[in-house]
């Protein structure tokens, strides 16, 4: 008989009953199918499932080959997933490709119609008579794996001998094949479950990390290199009691960085005492630093402890440390040098053990040349500096400031917000912040107010026409930009190199064009 499309026959109700050799075939039957559901239950694990089902169906069909081909992510070609011979000749192996155009199985696969070859002669493609011929094939059978009208795959069964397979075999092993396709299909929903739990499993020991560094550096947020190295920093510094002089433009999160070298001191359960030094009234800075006794001046009706006995043994906060006026820096300097102060009105001195975190958005060494601040306050405040970057440096981590400050305001307001428009996260990215996270905060919060529905409503215009108000005064203020037009001049326009303006100014060479440009200073015109 020549090769044969096989369709399902129908039961015959007046068949006689199975007896003899008959009846043992049922059973066998019977029992291949408890196999491959046994085989379903106990393991999940894709390719022992199959290779465990493949040789039962060797066993109970009596054939000398089974195997289980599964299109590749081309889908231009079938590949044996799993193969049980046990007498192979080595030219049939797993891993075996079959192009789906111009092969027997690629029809059956195409058609979704089994292929009977009942001798060598019924196969025609050349990649399949040399397997037949090398490993001694006689007849084979290829069936389609369907399921939910899904074609998965191929079922081939070969034999050594001639004319195995008759029309009963062929449609029962249409019943295997619908068995072996529920077999791949829960293979693959377990290996694609078992993808997503380890990639939950890897989520989650990044959220844990994420947590522990949140829990670390408390409102600190953001997973970009440069914050990075600023944490790196905190770390080493911490815990140590050196004076550490934190650098960057208003709104960067000084403060935070300040907090971060306390908790991981070991002052972190003593007092974090903090003084903006710009926000105070040059007359009244003295006493809040330093404190007052009774009748000191007018108005000093009790005794005043200054902020830094109340920092004793802990770590006193300096913000703006650049605004000190300058007949206060040599009592600050005493402070750091020897530990020693007196209250305002007082002759009896106070020693205090105390870690200064001082912070300044100004250029001091600027400041130290135009003789508005102390080179030796200087250098004992110097001791550790670390530049905290502005946004603009670190966009990667806008998405996820907003986020947090979205979902923080949320919560105070009693508000479900889930989505952020995809277009105005693009325009915060590339919003160049003068204001840094300040200001992103702002934005946020006025937006939370605004929100009325679950998507969070930012006016990203406001961006734009904020754009020509802040552009001209950028990266600073009217001093920097005097100082980088001097240093420009002396070094005649010339930028980069061991002896250019960035290394004077002490910038990175890309930062000073960044300056530059949104100070619309031209270097060539310095020459």
């Amino acid at each position: 008989m020549g090769a044969s499309l096989i369709q399902e026959q129908p039961l015959n109700p007046q068949e006689p009953p199975i007896a003899g050799p008959d009846l043992q075939r049922e059973r066998d039957r019977l029992k291949l199918l408890l196999d491959i559901t046994n085989a379903l239950v106990s393991n999940l694990e894709p390719r022992d499932l199959l290779r465990a089902i493949s040789a039962s169906i060797r066993q109970d069909m009596h054939c000398d080959v089974v195997g289980v081909w599964r299109p590749d992510a081309e889908r231009r070609n079938l590949r044996q997933l799993v193969m049980d011979f046990p007498e192979s000749n080595g030219v049939m192996k797993e891993g075996l490709l079959r192009p789906i155009e111009g092969s027997e199985i690629g029809s059956v696969f195409i058609t979704g119609k089994p292929f009977v070859a009942r001798t060598k002669a019924d196969i025609t493609s050349e990649c399949s008579i040399h397997t037949a011929r090398a490993e001694a094939i006689e007849s084979g059978c290829i069936l389609p794996l369907i399921s939910r009208n899904r074609t998965l795959g191929v079922l081939t069964l070969g034999s050594r001998i001639e004319n195995l397979f008759s029309c009963d075999d062929v449609d029962f092993l249409l019943r295997v094949a619908a068995q072996v396709s529920i077999a791949i299909e829960n293979a693959l929903a377990y290996k694609e479950i078992a993808e997503l739990r380890d990639k939950l499993a890897q989520e989650r020991l990044y959220l844990e990390e994420e947590i522990r560094t949140a829990a670390d550096f408390e409102g600190i947020i953001g997973q970009s290199a440069a914050l990075g190295k600023v944490l790196q920093l905190v770390e080493t510094v911490a815990t140590s009691d050196s004076t550490v002089l934190l650098l960057g433009e208003t709104g960067t999160g000084k403060e935070l960085v300040a907090r971060a070298v306390h908790d991981r001191s070991r002052r972190r359960d003593r007092t974090l005492v903090k003084l903006n030094c710009a926000a105070i009234p040059t007359g009244l800075l003295e006493s809040e630093l330093f404190g007052h006794e009774r009748g000191a001046f007018t108005g000093a009706v009790t005794q005043k402890i200054g902020r830094l006995e109340l920092a004793d043994q802990g770590t006193l906060f300096l913000d703006e440390v650049g605004d000190i006026p300058l007949e206060l820096q040599p009592k600050l300097l005493r402070v750091l040098q020897d530990g020693e102060f007196e209250r305002l009105g007082s002759t009896r001195t106070k020693r205090v053990d105390v870690r200064l975190v001082a912070a300044t958005n100004r250029d001091l060494s600027l400041m130290i040349e135009e003789r508005q601040f102390r080179s030796d306050l200087y250098y004992r405040l110097n001791v550790f500096p670390i530049r905290v970057p502005p946004l603009r440096e670190r966009p990667e981590d806008i998405p996820l400031l907003v986020r947090y400050f979205s979902q923080k305001y949320a919560r105070q307001m009693q508000k479900q917000i889930e989505n952020i428009p995809a277009a105005a996260m693009r325009k915060l990215t590339r919003w160049h912040w003068p204001g840094n996270v300040r200001e992103l905060q702002n934005l946020v919060e006025r937006a939370v107010i605004l929100t009325r529905s679950s998507t969070l409503a930012i006016s990203v215009p406001e961006l734009a026409n904020a754009n020509a108000k802040f552009a001209p005064a950028r990266a600073g203020n009217s001093d920097e930009q005097d100082r980088i037009v001097r240093v420009l001049k002396e070094v005649k326009g010339r930028v980069g190199g061991p002896n250019g303006a960035a290394a004077r100014l002490g910038l990175k060479r890309t930062t000073l064009i960044t300056r530059m440009k949104k100070m619309d200073i031209d270097p060539r015109k310095m020459s």
